[in-house]
């Protein structure tokens, strides 16, 4: 302790007790999780806007629901707009095949395919938001974590000073300021987790307005049999018909 040059956050680790050194880890795991869903969300997220834009470009290009279906049959859907698509034209065809068998059925051919398009909606929604209670739980908690850290290393700081009778500013300032390296620490976690949470929200809650907009153009096709007009620019947000009104 008479070393000050010795005092940092290395020094503090070497004398951490058990609950500090755990404490650390956790924040430690806390931040790889964090960046790790950061990382592969955002990567995820801009390829598959990369393959909507190829999907959008040929569905407003496609000459009828019928080639539209086609081609999912043949391309597995491999994002959320593809993906509307292929479920909702099937539940129109059996539908319009099969008729009402079940309960899940019931109700006209427009009933049933609104309920499906709902129903994938909220899958790609419960998709996209994956991870994302995870990473708001880090950016909430990591900050008191690091406290909690503080409140520990200078209980036992306090404690060693006390027991040695040694209480001059120069014993006190260098064991309290490493314990206040726990609470940088938590919150260098919880900063990068919540602007990398509030970030991918916004991202979110872009795509699905564009995918409600979507299935609300596509359940007008299905309803009215009306073939698709080419758009101007189909990747532009919200995505708009060209049908005069909407029936969902």
């Amino acid at each position: 302790m008479d070393d000050t040059s010795a005092i940092g956050l290395g020094h503090f680790i070497s004398h951490a007790d058990v609950l500090a050194k755990l404490i650390l880890l956790v924040m430690l795991l806390a931040s790889v999780v964090s960046w790790y869903l950061i990382v592969t969300k955002t990567a995820s997220n801009a390829r598959i806007a990369k393959r909507s834009a190829r999907f959008l470009d040929f569905f407003w290009n496609a000459p009828s629901l019928a080639s539209v279906g086609a081609h999912l049959e043949q391309h597995h859907p491999d994002e959320p707009f593809s993906h509307l698509a292929y479920h909702g034209i099937a539940a129109s065809e059996h539908h319009e095949r099969h008729g009402i068998n079940r309960l899940n059925e019931a109700g006209s051919s427009g009933d049933f395919v609104t309920r499906t398009l709902r129903k994938t909606i909220d899958e790609e929604t419960a998709r996209m938001e994956s991870g994302l209670t995870l990473l708001a739980s880090i950016g909430a908690t990591a900050p008191f974590v690091g406290l909690l850290g503080t409140v520990w290393g200078i209980y036992h700081a306090l404690s060693a000073i006390g027991l040695s009778g040694a209480g001059t500013l120069d014993k006190v300032a260098g064991p309290v300021g490493e314990a206040l390296i726990m609470t940088a620490l938590g919150l260098g976690v919880a900063i990068p987790a919540v602007l990398g949470y509030n970030f991918l929200v916004r991202a979110n809650r872009v795509v699905l307005a564009r995918l409600d907009a979507f299935a609300h153009d596509l359940y007008t096709f299905l309803a009215t049999g009306a073939k698709i007009e080419p758009q101007s620019s189909p990747n532009v947000a919200p995505i708009k018909s060209g049908v005069a009104g909407r029936s969902a």
